[in-house]
């Protein structure tokens, strides 16, 4: 891998206003793919076996053919989403419109040429085209999801360009924007890990970092170019075989192709701080609103090389904000704690900015070389910069510089022949995460009391140096996939396969040799002016393999078959089994340093002459071996068997009701992120010592090790480097389990389509119990074994000479049940309007926080406490509309009503109250904020457009959060001391969404 600095690099911008300055295009044709591709399907009554069925993309020109059997039956597969005339010979030509990764039907009468089947609506705008034709809805599928067409992506109101923002409308999803500008996508009670993105079939994977993308954890920034998507389709599970590296939704998205036509578009898009209310902790400082902004522009064009043979696309948008947050106090942070903090760091408290810069290219070659051969290259460019890390209760000196990139290249060929259709795909990635601090030096931690644990009040200086990660993958695959169709045997089959292998480099650097923390602690008689803790990070070499930077190369492989078998014209089963195989050396190949297993087989400093700590932690229940690789003795999980298994069943044949369903298992992956710690985190550990009030003599809660305070400490990292210098004492040390299983989910769904007029209804209940997600445990046990006495935790028990034994373990389980009901009127021009509700009641319960990765409360993942969930509100009710209105002008809104999502904290025992032997004073505990709403939008837009000469200007006022609820993030929990907890939103706090906002918008369009 080639990685010659990691540097802050500045985006360059200079292909935006350079070689497609005089072209403003914009195409109406969508790319083809594994995952995105689309099948049509159908029969020719009155029609011999051998019938030539002719579909032409009306596009591009390109051409697929095919035969019927003898019962008039035909299948066409691996189309282009986009739109088809449709002939058989001795039959009037249909024309139309085939969806994302769908499976449509279309009979046909070879006697009156007319379509058979009903199709929802007719000729629809899509303003940059008008596409004269239906489209053909898929309504016999045994998958859960919905359809996002490019109607509603340019037409229902946008907080930001994520075109992932409008799978917000389809039930059991939910796209969020925080008060930072970072959005997300998770569906379920699932984290955003879980889900994948699928561009064209090309997965856009996370292995590394959290966020499911690649390049999306906790950025404000877009995956992907909006105006380069065509459409796209949301699972939210029972996917097909072909669907890999994923336990949650599916998101399968098409891009835009040039057609024979050289059209095109341009866009601005900005808003400021005049053009909003004031921020809820903009309104309790009384002070001017904060400066903001955001700018939002892209150009693209595409059009003819050769007509109906070679075309080109191309896309560029820039992204750059200046986003309002708020420095708050923590939940504990009262008036009288704030008023022992130092003036100039009270003076951070209060509204700040956080700038943000994106920059996306999308670029398209596709060459339809004969009627039955495509190839297609496409690449794409994600560049950004921002400052992240701010607000809550970190100040913005002590915020992180991040420069975050995703590279990503395809190669495609399509073949077709009468009765089968092969792709291959070969594709490569660059995708890498580079934190820095914004300010190098000491950082400042101010925290207070909260029974048993320290709460932090505000964190001022020097950023975390664990916060300067870089992490990273760079790779290539290569994959094909075959399908044969109309093979008869009790119906008519169509069988689907693949392989892929990828070959994909990974790399962590665990954290920077800066910026130590200095802790202060507020409230408890410790005096406030020093420290009584520092935390900062202390090299360590020649230790067998680790290291503070690691290096590994992920071997990838994927085997699937797919059937989908045409039982009659009543019942379709759908009957799929997937494999997937890794191999991580860096997990498989570590080898536990000679002098870890010597302190772990050494005596325990605590225990009885002849106890090593390794009887310790077996009296405890943690068997060594299980942790204590020799290299060798590590094997890649191989039981990733996928079954996937669903049906539809059409009542009358008519596609007017169908009864659905399925049952299937789906494997994700562990993060290298968390594998990599066995590696590095003893490298570079983070080390904690204490330091002795001068008036007691003892540190703060008897911690260890203790030291007296010394100024001289604040003046460089190695005056504390150098109390621990020769000793290991206070490493972490992190061991992961040798028998490290995948995470995976088990999804069970049944449901009913329903065509009704020009309205298409869902209604569905699905069940996902997820199993065997990673966290990190505290190893640590007293001599007896116990993980708590005195309802305290063994952190003093340590592995002797070192310091605490964090083990990485299989144990997080998550269960979810969900009902799921839709209606939706499809836009139509006839109509001049169209609209979608999805509402989604969740029952969500899980052990442990699925978006926290240690769990130290327990000594084990069985002993947490199942709780509802704290991912997902009980209710969501998302609405959306278009209308064709008055004066030419075309109107949109959106509204999102939910109930408040549960928080997670501790209770605690009152005082007085008797520990209970072997447990513990505090546990976890979840409640829902007081409030009847969680969170409440209505965002309205308006476009109008002007025709001058052919072209065509527009512009756009987008009014959101009309009503200027504020949705707050930030709450304040109470300890009942009776097992219970309450919650309440701090007013003043962050909140997600917006503030009431208008955005203008102004393009053209020729």
């Amino acid at each position: 891998m080639n990685r010659k600095t990691f540097a802050p690099r500045r985006i360059e911008r200079s292909i935006l206003a350079g070689a497609l300055a005089s072209c403003l295009v914009l195409t109406a044709t969508v790319a083809n793919a594994q995952s995105a591709s689309s099948t049509l399907r159908g029969r020719v009554a009155g029609a011999d076996g051998g019938t030539t069925v002719t579909a032409v993309n009306t596009a591009d020109g390109s051409v697929r053919r095919t035969q019927t059997n003898a019962d008039g039956s035909y299948t066409l597969v691996g189309l282009a989403p986009g739109t088809y005339t449709v002939e058989a010979e001795g039959a009037s030509p249909q024309t139309v419109r085939l969806q994302v990764a769908s499976t449509a039907t279309l009979n046909l009468s070879a006697d009156t040429g007319v379509a058979e089947t009903p199709v929802a609506g007719d000729a629809t705008d899509l303003d940059a085209v008008v596409v004269t034709a239906p489209a053909l809805q898929e309504v016999n599928t045994s998958e859960v999801g919905k359809f996002v067409s490019l109607r509603e992506i340019q037409n229902v109101p946008q907080t930001s360009r994520n075109f992932l923002e409008f799978a917000d409308a389809v039930p059991g999803m939910i796209f969020e924007r925080d008060g930072n500008g970072r959005t997300s996508l998770k569906g379920g009670a699932q984290n955003t890990s879980s889900t994948n993105l699928y561009i064209d079939g090309v997965g856009q994977k996370s292995y590394v970092k959290k966020g499911g993308v690649a390049g999306q954890f906790d950025s404000a920034g877009n995956p992907f170019p909006q105006m380069a998507i065509g459409e796209y389709k949301v699972i939210t599970s029972n996917y097909k075989a072909e669907y890999g590296q994923i336990s949650s939704a599916a998101v399968t998205a098409v891009t835009r192709s040039g057609s024979n036509q050289l059209e095109g578009e341009v866009f601005y898009r900005f808003t400021d701080e005049g053009m909003r209310e004031r921020t809820p902790a903009e309104e309790v400082s009384g002070e001017d609103k904060e400066k903001s902004k955001e700018t939002e522009s892209g150009i693209a064009v595409g059009g003819p090389l050769i007509e109906d043979k070679l075309h080109f696309f191309v896309a560029l948008e820039k992204k750059e904000f200046s986003l309002p947050t708020a420095v708050v106090p923590g939940v504990v942070g009262t008036p009288e704690i704030i008023a022992q903090l130092p003036a100039d760091v009270q003076r951070e408290f209060g509204p700040t900015t956080q700038p943000f810069d994106e920059f996306l290219v999308f670029a398209k070659i596709d060459w339809n070389v004969t009627d039955n051969d495509r190839i297609a290259f496409s690449a794409q460019r994600r560049d950004e910069e921002t400052v992240g890390n701010v607000g809550n209760q970190n100040a913005y000196s002590h915020g992180i510089y991040t420069d975050n990139y995703d590279h990503r290249n395809s190669l495609r060929w399509e073949h077709s022949a009468d009765r089968w259709f092969n792709e291959v795909l070969l594709t490569s990635e660059k995708s890498f995460n580079n934190p820095v601090p914004i300010t190098f030096g000491n950082g400042f931690l101010y925290r207070t009391p909260d029974g048993v644990n320290d709460q932090p009040v505000i964190q001022v200086g020097g950023g975390d140096p664990r916060a300067g990660q870089i992490k990273g993958q760079e790779g290539w695959s290569i994959e094909d996939n075959l399908t044969f169709i109309d093979i008869e045997a009790a119906g008519y089959h169509t069988i689907k396969m693949g392989a892929r292998y990828k070959s994909v480099d990974l790399y962590a650097a665990d954290a920077l040799n800066a910026n130590p923390q200095f802790a202060y602690i507020l409230g408890s008689g410790f005096p406030t002016d020093q420290p009584y803790q520092a935390i900062f990070a202390k090299p360590v070499t020649g230790i067998g393999s680790i290291a503070p930077s690691v290096e590994t190369t992920s071997k990838q492989y994927g085997l699937y078959i797919q059937d989908d078998w045409q039982v009659n014209d009543h019942l379709i089963l759908n009957i799929g089994l997937r494999w997937d195989y890794e191999e991580v050396p860096a997990y498989l190949d570590f080898v536990t340093p000679s002098n870890v297993i010597d302190a772990l087989s050494a005596q325990d400093p605590n225990a009885p002459a002849g106890q090593t700590y390794a009887d310790s932690l077996r009296a405890g229940g943690v068997d060594v071996n299980d942790y204590i690789s020799t290299g060798d003795n590590r094997e890649a999980f191989k039981d990733a068997w996928q079954p996937r298994l669903g049906f539809s069943y059409d009542l009358g044949a008519d596609q007017k009701h169908v009864l659905y369903g399925g049952a299937g298992r789906s494997y994700d992956r562990n993060l290298y992120d968390f594998l990599q710690l066995e590696v590095t985190k003893s490298a570079l550990p983070q080390l904690t010592i204490n330091f002795r009030d001068p008036e007691t003599g003892e540190c703060y809660r008897d911690r260890d090790p203790c030291f007296d305070w010394d100024p001289s400490y604040l003046d460089g990292i190695e005056n504390l480097q150098a109390l621990v210098s020769a000793t290991n004492q206070g490493v972490e040390v992190d061991l992961m389990n040798n028998d490290l299983k995948t995470p995976y989910s088990d999804q069970f769904s049944l449901g009913m389509r329903n065509t009704l007029g020009q309205w298409l209804t869902d209604a569905a209940v699905t069940r996902i119990e997820s199993h065997d997600g990673f966290a990190f445990r505290l190893g640590n046990r007293y001599p007896s074994g116990d993980f708590f006495q005195n309802g305290s935790q063994p952190w003093g028990n340590g592995v002797p000479g070192f310091g605490a034994l964090i083990i990485g373990d299989n144990g997080i389980e998550t269960t979810s049940t969900q009902l799921l009901l839709s209606a939706q009127k499809p836009y139509s021009r006839n109509s001049g309007w169209g609209t979608s509700f999805a509402y989604t009641y969740t029952d969500a319960e899980q052990n442990r926080d699925i978006n926290e990765h240690y769990s130290f409360d327990f000594a084990d993942l069985s002993d947490y406490p199942v709780l509802v969930s704290n991912s997902v509100p009980r209710h969501r009710f998302v609405a959306t509309g278009t209308l064709d209105g008055f004066w030419g002008i075309t109107f949109g809104g959106k509204f999102v009503l939910a109930t408040p999502t549960p928080v997670y904290s501790s209770t605690c025992l009152a005082d007085g109250v008797p520990t209970p032997d072997g447990g513990p004073r505090c546990r976890p505990a979840a409640t829902e904020p007081e409030g009847t709403w969680g969170y409440r939008s209505l965002d309205l837009q308006a476009t109008k457009e002007f025709d001058v000469d052919g072209v065509r200007f527009y512009g756009r006022l987008d009014l959101l959060n009309v009503f200027n609820w504020a949705n707050y993030t930030s709450v304040v929990v109470t300890d009942n001391r009776d097992g219970s907890i309450s919650a309440e939103y701090l007013e003043g706090g962050n909140i997600t969404g917006l503030p009431r906002t208008v955005k203008l918008e102004f393009g053209m369009r020729f």
